[in-house]
Parts: structure tokens; C-alpha cells; sequence
């Protein structure tokens, strides 16, 4: 696969590429400059599962920030940065463990030349970001309109830039709000160079529709062997873009950490609320150091033989509710505590597999 064969780049303490495990990343939405909520998100980020973390840099005070905010988190931060050569600099200094340009906006080749020399004297990489919004007038001109050819066009002439003035310690990402354009550029940047790549559908949309187009466009990405970083872009709370992210690794077989509760849909013979239920089994799994299948069946007379492939599962109807192991029922209770009885099983396996 493509991604076995990417150079090794290190983040901080994480490494990507060289078939290192695919690693989550998400963006911040509070201002930088407020350290503390910042840093109060970005702990939240954590606790979903969130590998990497981006922040933006708008300004010289949040460069500053990003000093105060790294003694609070645990994940390599990734320093957001346009236009201003002089804030990729402060936020190196202020300990950005990666940052992200597009040389195109940053200036000249003086100015591009001294982030280079500051990124090489601490070892920081550089993720040199491509979207389908900001191309090249002349790449547009060039293809016709914008293109994945152009994409990758564009990307690789920013890299090459940043290789002639002797640093490689690079990532790549192009992105585009088209899913197949996105695909496609990502598929011909694959046999054209071997830097890590960043992966994401760009301005994907609200929670529903950015769910489809990332799973859709990243997973057939993916699937392809391509990609060793990942964002789902979505216009809403950052922990959905990570929680839509491990689901994604783990329906590819990418990621098997954490419970996975698969659910049957309802149909005319539910006799309780299958909806909430599966909702409040997802919530309530969510932070448990588990790895497992749940699965959460709305029929007492389907339901275990239907949760067979789980390693735990329930089932409820009439006011009862049934908890399922290998198939067979091992407990039946009232149906408003079959939450919390699965909940303490969860647990007592968790405790048993430490």
C-alpha cells in the first residue's frame, strides 16, 4: 500500500507514515488566544480519541498562546498559519510541534527561506497545504477550471520550492470540497511522491452532510492505501469530527480500539425506543477503555441470535429488556436498567482485560 511506503515524519511524539497506524487530527474552534478555553477543548479533543491538533494563528497573540496552551495538553499541536511569515516563526518558537503554510500566501522567497531555516534548526515538519479554493490563476487557467491535475501541480511546486532550499521534513495535503476531485488528486499525488499526506474533504458541510462526503471520499481513499492523517471537516463541534473519524478507521478495519455498538433498524415489530436507546449506549460506551462490538437490538425474539457477531449485546420490548451473550440470554430486567447493567458489564470486561 501506498502508505507503507511514505517517508516517516515525526509530530511531537507521534510518527506518521512508514505504515504507521492512520492518525486522527482536528482543528480548534475557540480563539487561540484564549489559553484557556483553548486548551479546555483541545483536553476534550483528547478524550475522544484526537491524535493532532490545529490551531489557528491569526495574529501574534495567539503565536504567543500556543506556549501556555502546550503545558496543558497531552497531543503534538500544528500551528495554522497565512499570510504571515513572521507568526510560522512564533509559533515554532512558542513550541508548535508541526506548522501549517501554503508558501503561495506567505511572501516572498526571503520570507519562505527564513520559516524554512527556523523549521530546520528546531526539526519541525511542514505541512504544505493545497485547497481547491485558492489555486493558481495560472493552474486554472492552464487545466480549464480547477482540477486534481492542477492540485497536484499546485502542491508539488510548493514542495519542490521548499526542497531547493534544502528541507524535506514535509507533509502534503490538497484538498477540495469535490469528493471524487478530492479522490482523484489524491491517487495521482500517491505515484508522484512519498511524503505523508494529510487527508480530508474540505468545507464538507454540516453534521449530516459532511458525515456522507468525508465517509464517502475518505473512505475510498483510504481503502486505497492512501493517507496517513485525517480530518473530517464539519460545520460543528470539533469532538464530531473526531468521533465521525474513528468510526470511519474502524468500519475499514484502520482502527479496532474502543466499542463499536452496531444497531438493528427499527421496523414494524419494535416494541421500544431502539433510536434512544442506541443513542444513550453509544454516549455512554464512549469513554470506556474497552475494545468491543455492542450490539443493541430493539426485538426480544430476533435480537440474540442477531447479536451473535457482538461480543456483548441487548435487546428489549413489553417493558423487559435482555442482556446477550453468545447468542444466548444471560440476564433479564426491567427495561429502563438494561443501560445500566450493560454499562457495569462493559466494565467489569474492561477491568478484566487490563
Amino acid at each position: 500500500m501506498y502508505r507503507d511506503h511514505t517517508r516517516i515524519v515525526r509530530i511531537g511524539d507521534r510518527k506518521i507514515g512508514g505504515g504507521n497506524p492512520v492518525l486522527i487530527q482536528s482543528m480548534t474552534n475557540t480563539k487561540t488566544q484564549d489559553v484557556q478555553a483553548t486548551a479546555a477543548q483541545i483536553l476534550e479533543l483528547e478524550k475522544a480519541g484526537c491524535d493532532i491538533i490545529r490551531c489557528a494563528v491569526p495574529d501574534m497573540d495567539a503565536a504567543r498562546a500556543l506556549s501556555e496552551i502546550r503545558k496543558q495538553i497531552h497531543i503534538p499541536l500544528v500551528a495554522d498559519i497565512h499570510f504571515d511569515h513572521r507568526l510560522a516563526i512564533a509559533a515554532m518558537e512558542n513550541g508548535a510541534d508541526k506548522i501549517r503554510i501554503n508558501p503561495g500566501n506567505i511572501g516572498s522567497e526571503d520570507k519562505i527561506r527564513s520559516v524554512i531555516s527556523c523549521a530546520k534548526e528546531r526539526g519541525i515538519p511542514i505541512r504544505v497545504g493545497v485547497n481547491s479554493g485558492s489555486l493558481e490563476k495560472n493552474l486554472v487557467e492552464k487545466y480549464g477550471g480547477v482540477t486534481a491535475e492542477g492540485l497536484v501541480e499546485s502542491a508539488l511546486h510548493k514542495v519542490h520550492l521548499i526542497e531547493d532550499m534544502g528541507y524535506d521534513n514535509l507533509v502534503i495535503s490538497i484538498k477540495s470540497s469535490n469528493v471524487m476531485m478530492c479522490v482523484k488528486a489524491h491517487e495521482i499525488l500517491a505515484e508522484k511522491s512519498d511524503y505523508p499526506l494529510h487527508v480530508g474533504i474540505t468545507e464538507a458541510g454540516t453534521l449530516f452532510s459532511g458525515n456522507i462526503k468525508s465517509a464517502v471520499g475518505l473512505g475510498i481513499i483510504l481503502h486505497e492505501g492512501i493517507g496517513d492523517t485525517i480530518r473530517v471537516s464539519l460545520t460543528g463541534a470539533p469532538v464530531e469530527e473526531v468521533r465521525s473519524a474513528k468510526e470511519i478507521l474502524r468500519a475499514l478495519g484502520l482502527r479496532k480500539e474502543g466499542i463499536e455498538v452496531v444497531s438493528c433498524p427499527t421496523c414494524g415489530r419494535t416494541q421500544i425506543d431502539l433510536i434512544g436507546l442506541a443513542n444513550r449506549v453509544q454516549e455512554m460506551a464512549a469513554d470506556i477503555p474497552l475494545t468491543a462490538k455492542v450490539a443493541v437490538m430493539g426485538c426480544v425474539v430476533n435480537g440474540p441470535g442477531e447479536a451473535k457477531e457482538a461480543d456483548i449485546g441487548i435487546a428489549g420490548g413489553d417493558g423487559i429488556g435482555l442482556l446477550i451473550k453468545d447468542g444466548k440470554v444471560v440476564k433479564k430486567v426491567p427495561e429502563e436498567q438494561i443501560v445500566e447493567v450493560l454499562r457495569q458489564e462493559l466494565l467489569r470486561m474492561a477491568e478484566g482485560r487490563e
